[in-house]
């Protein structure tokens, strides 16, 4: 990813970003030089001492199981929000249109997981994101009869991707004069829309110092 030195971010805070997203596009390259995509939730680990790993699985008929097993170097992008930045926004003339975004991108080596462990995995992914809609009580796998859900667990191929390499960048402006910021600020605010909203909440956690 070619990042400015303006809107680079360190590896922690790339991985909690990562971490709390839980959604990306998972890249593999098939033997024809090709790029096959899927877009999936996902569970990061970043353990002390130990290289950031992340799991994840794909439908069985999906064919980057097949392209993982045979090539396994994967990359997985995770976007944050994002909105359109106008030039009549800022305070100074002279200015171009630009996009303000976050990005990550988690470089790493892929492998099959087994599929006696799928089951611990769905419950570790579905028990991240229930947790995301308490106080409803969280839904478990022990809620679909057995047949049903070793149905599902046949259908799925587990991922883990042992991370290697992190980039990110936080797009959001700040190479910009303070008046020019808060002109991008107000007007976002302004149109009240749900793209805008969304990239207002994310643009507020970084300045208070978070993902």
């Amino acid at each position: 990813m070619y990042t400015p030195p303006a809107f680079k971010s360190d590896d922690a805070t790339a991985l909690a970003f990562a971490a709390k997203r839980g959604f990306g596009t998972l890249i593999a390259v098939d033997d024809g030089g090709r790029p096959v995509a899927s877009h999936l939730p996902f569970l990061l680990h970043a353990e002390a001492a130990l290289a950031p790993r992340i799991e994840m699985h794909v439908a069985r008929s999906n064919p980057l199981a097949e392209i993982i097993a045979r090539a396994p170097d994967v990359l997985l992008t995770v976007m944050g929000a994002d909105t359109y930045i106008s030039p009549d926004w800022y305070a100074s003339a002279d200015q171009v249109s630009t996009w303000n975004y976050v990005s990550v991108h988690l470089s790493g080596t892929a492998r099959l997981i087994e599929p006696t462990a799928n089951l611990a995995h769905a419950d570790r992914l579905s028990a991240r994101f229930e947790a995301d809609l308490l106080p409803k009580k969280p839904w478990t796998s022990a809620k679909m009869t057995p047949a049903r859900r070793e149905a599902m667990l046949t259908a799925i191929v587990g991922i883990e991707v042992t991370v290697t390499k992190i980039e990110a960048q936080w797009k959001l402006g700040q190479h910009k004069q303070q008046a020019d910021q808060d002109g991008v600020i107000a007007n976002l605010e302004k149109l009240a829309t749900p793209t805008a909203a969304a990239y207002l909440q994310q643009w507020r956690t970084w300045r208070a110092g978070g993902a």
